[in-house]
């Protein structure tokens, strides 16, 4: 097979990564079930469609002009660096923004009394998120959600919010944002952005379940999701998870304001989470079935 033709067979597999692979993701519903998998999948398919379309420029360069072998990759090797630079200034940004929201808590906020590396926040909505930072993550609590919720349905809330922590979901959701942020004319890139957020949400949520009852897990997203008005709508995915250290997310509390304006919107400097977020109607309906790799 012609340098050529490799060219086109990789910008044809470019093509369908970018476009129906991840429109047919997002439509499936084995995901729900196994968000893990799905993640994996979703990583798959970001990587290979960078990979696909840096190789399918260098390939038609090459075929287009053999006889200047450097100049023929010079558009691949602008591409790559494009795509490595928005993911170092996404990470940049999200690290400067941390730093910020923490100097701001340390000024808002009170220790909780008996839980280490907890902030509570004198605010009456239920809110509850994480700022990961290795060793030094910081969980913030509202005071609205300790006085809403019973312990249980607290313990819950942490457990998930914790979850976010433990299994650095903050890194692969950067991925995914520094996608989106390079390509903010593919509609798959913000497609793709949502869906993570929403797989990682489940994944939190069936660290919860592993320690608290199903019931439990349902009663605190429901609370929390009808204290702040409920619904399945596009800002309870984009509001829901702060915990995952993005200026957007998904996951189990509300999606309120908090101090460093990180509203879930962009722009601000928080990393927010949510009880309600991360299709709250598609979280609530695997409760009761097994917890994946946690047994039957």
């Amino acid at each position: 097979m012609s340098t050529g033709a490799v060219g086109l067979l990789l910008a044809g597999i470019a093509l369908i990564l970018a476009w129906p692979a991840p429109v047919l993701l997002a439509r499936a519903r084995w995901p729900m079930h196994a968000p893990a998998r799905a993640l994996l999948l979703w990583q798959a398919i970001g990587l290979a469609g960078g990979v696909s379309m840096i190789g399918a420029l260098a390939l038609l360069g090459r075929a287009v002009a053999p006889e200047n072998p450097l100049a023929s990759v010079v558009p691949a090797i602008l591409l790559a660096c494009y795509l490595i630079a928005h993911l170092g200034v996404t990470v940049v940004r999200v690290t400067r923004q941390r730093r910020r929201h923490l100097t701001l808590l340390r000024l808002l906020t009170e220790p909780h009394p008996t839980r280490a590396r907890t902030r509570v926040i004198d605010e009456a909505a239920p809110v509850a998120y994480c700022i990961p930072r290795g060793a030094g993550s910081v969980t913030v609590l509202s005071q609205g959600l300790l006085d809403r919720l019973d312990p249980d349905e607290l313990a819950a809330v942490i457990a998930h919010e914790r979850a976010h922590v433990e299994q650095r979901h903050d890194i692969l959701q950067l991925a995914f944002r520094a996608w989106r942020s390079a390509l903010p004319g593919l509609p798959t890139a913000v497609l793709a952005e949502t869906e993570v957020a929403a797989m990682v949400e489940m994944l939190a949520d069936d660290r919860a379940r592993r320690e608290i009852r199903d019931e439990v897990v349902a009663r605190a997203i429901i609370r929390v999701g009808a204290a702040d008005g409920g619904g399945d709508d596009d800002d309870d995915t984009a509001a829901a998870d702060a915990s995952t250290g993005t200026e957007a997310g998904t996951g189990p509390v509300g999606s309120h304001d908090v101090p460093g304006g990180g509203n879930g919107r962009g722009g601000g400097g928080g990393d927010r989470g949510s009880c309600r977020g991360g299709r709250m109607n598609d979280r609530l309906h695997r409760l009761g079935s097994p917890v994946p790799g946690h047994g039957q």
